[in-house]
């Protein structure tokens, strides 16, 4: 079984701060680093270190190449990034003393892929693997459906948020995942609530709350309390989240445990600073202890 990702590939560029900008404000940073990062390049670092076959379906430009041997280096299937004349994608993130960040992003290659790509990416996919997507990529629509005709179980990571582009994909999703905010943004543009949306599972991250849990099939809804620990960068973590519970669903795990996994990397890397290169593995998590 195989992970399909399609998903964004950026690099980060991380500036510390005392706090956020401002309006017409020019402030210094104390410290920058550049790692990789990316929604979707996060996601499939978190599938392979959780232990699953993740499979990356995505772009960058030649001055990207650094970005695929680091996602080579993490355990990733590279063989379904091209390269493209667009310049890779990136994000300026500013993370503020509290661990709160903001972040400007530039797509770059990651919004010129195409169908025609994506397709040859899934030739060798089946029923027994899943698809996974995110907000920041081109030919989302397309891919889900290649997708859902195939039978592949199809999670989207519905950010960064737009009602419109979540409602087009609605109907070949499997997992529909969501923090708070989105989820109220969804339910008050389409008018239903989460129990009515017609997907199965949807997921519901409630920061310091925890995470939501409903499926549609039975009527289950289940609040799954937070794990206790001191943020210092909350960048990734969202992203941390899906990839872990992703990889624990497509290795086996029922929902709670593929949630409860997921949960315990996500309160692990908000206690590190950067995205994609500090992503926890089974073990950090084994040697955590988190419960």
């Amino acid at each position: 079984m195989a992970v399909y990702n399609l998903g964004s590939i950026n690099a980060d560029l991380f500036y510390q701060v005392p706090h956020l900008l401002a309006p017409g404000e020019t402030l210094a940073s104390t410290e920058h680093s550049r790692g990789l990062g990316g929604k979707g390049a996060n996601m499939s670092v978190a599938i392979a270190r959780a232990a699953a076959r993740a499979v990356h379906i995505g772009a960058v430009g030649s001055d990207g190449r650094w970005a695929v041997e680091r996602l080579l280096e993490y355990g990733v299937d590279t063989r379904n990034i091209v390269e493209l004349n667009v310049p890779t994608g990136h994000a300026v993130i500013m993370v503020d003393d509290n661990g709160e960040n903001a972040i400007l992003l530039y797509p770059g290659a990651n919004r010129a892929l195409t169908e025609t790509h994506i397709a040859s990416a899934l030739t060798a996919a089946t029923e027994a693997d899943t698809f996974v997507f995110q907000n920041e990529t081109s030919a989302q629509i397309e891919g889900a459906t290649l997708a859902s005709s195939k039978g592949m179980r199809v999670v989207y990571a519905a950010a960064p948020f737009d009602a419109h582009s979540v409602e087009a994909v609605l109907p070949m999703l499997d997992i529909l995942v969501m923090n708070a905010i989105e989820a109220q943004q969804l339910t008050d543009a389409l008018g239903v609530a989460l129990t009515d949306l017609p997907v199965r599972d949807v997921i519901v991250t409630l920061g310091g709350d925890g995470c939501r849990w409903v499926n549609t099939d039975d009527g289950a809804d289940k609040t799954f309390p937070a794990i206790p620990v001191t943020p210092v960068d909350t960048t990734g973590a969202g992203d941390t989240f899906t990839g872990f519970l992703v990889a624990g669903l497509d290795r086996g795990l029922p929902m709670e445990q593929a949630i409860s996994l997921g949960q315990q990397a996500g309160a692990i890397m908000v206690t590190r600073h950067g995205t994609a290169d500090v992503i926890p593995d089974l073990k950090d998590i084994e040697d955590a202890r988190l419960a």
